[in-house]
């Protein structure tokens, strides 16, 4: 894929933080960029694996940072768990190692969620920014007396950026899990092609003229490549030049960053 393929995407999949903002800080491109695609006659959606936060809560951010936002513009790892439950853990009373956010979502989609770990049928862990090591024990012992339990994660990140540089995500405290249990959770977010399929679905795209954009090769890129989509990793965030020349998954497309979207946006013709 050249950047002169970029003309043929009419579905943009963007990962947040670190590809349209870093922490509190919009990257300067991201305001026309948003506006560019829709000129242009594209779409875009804000797919995230951060599980920390409602789709409410990233409307908020949004607008903190002066873009205009509504509900329906998100795909996120809680709404793709939500739609994974329903399908396969109907109605089984949830533990959620997770955010008050994730477990009001998974509430709001008919999950009983249970604080006492013995009425649990299912395990959730999240992006879990209020972490404790009470929920650590539950699941520790959860998945030891009862091996058979389902288990699932909403991302398998194991960092998320900061503006300093990186905190512990989802999948370094599932890490600590496997060390103390030896289970792994199935995971839902990207890489996952999960959430690009229900996007592409939502909107009517083709894949073909659908991508992911992110600044991860191990979830936002692969995501991108188990759907059969293009793949877009921009330089702007976790990934490093070494982690890329490393890495057997390649993207189809390697920019410096969202602004070189922009650039090819700028010189098509309005819709």
């Amino acid at each position: 894929m050249d950047k002169k393929d970029l003309s043929r995407i009419k579905l943009y999949l963007f990962d947040m933080d670190g590809t349209l903002y870093l922490g509190d800080r919009l990257f300067s491109f991201t305001k026309e960029l948003l506006a560019e695609i829709r000129r242009t006659g594209g779409q875009y959606l804000f797919m995230t694996n951060n599980s920390s936060r409602s789709v409410v809560d990233y409307v908020k951010k949004l607008a903190r940072l002066q873009i205009d936002a509504v509900p329906e513009d998100f795909i996120t790892s809680s709404q793709a768990t939500a739609y994974y439950l329903h399908n396969h853990q109907e109605g089984k009373r949830l533990y959620v190692c997770g955010t008050a956010s994730l477990c009001a979502e998974l509430a709001g989609e008919g999950f009983p969620i249970v604080t006492d770990p013995a009425e649990a049928e299912c395990v959730v862990m999240g992006f879990d920014t209020e972490l404790t090591f009470q929920k650590l024990h539950d699941v520790s012992w959860l998945l030891t007396v009862r091996p058979d339990i389902p288990y699932l994660a909403t991302n398998g990140d194991l960092v998320c950026p900061t503006e300093f540089g990186y905190v512990p995500d989802c999948g370094s405290v599932c890490g600590m899990i496997k060390t103390a249990t030896g289970r792994l959770p199935y995971v839902i977010g990207k890489p996952s092609p999960l959430m690009p399929e229900l996007a592409m679905v939502r909107l009517g795209r083709a894949k073909e003229e659908t991508a992911v954009v992110g600044d991860r090769i191990y979830t936002d890129v692969k995501s991108g490549l188990n759907a059969g989509i293009a793949g877009i990793l921009v330089m702007s965030g976790e990934t490093t030049r070494e982690i890329l020349d490393a890495s057997e998954d390649k993207p189809d497309l390697v920019l410096r960053d969202c602004g070189e979207i922009l650039d090819v946006l700028r010189t098509l013709p309005t819709a």
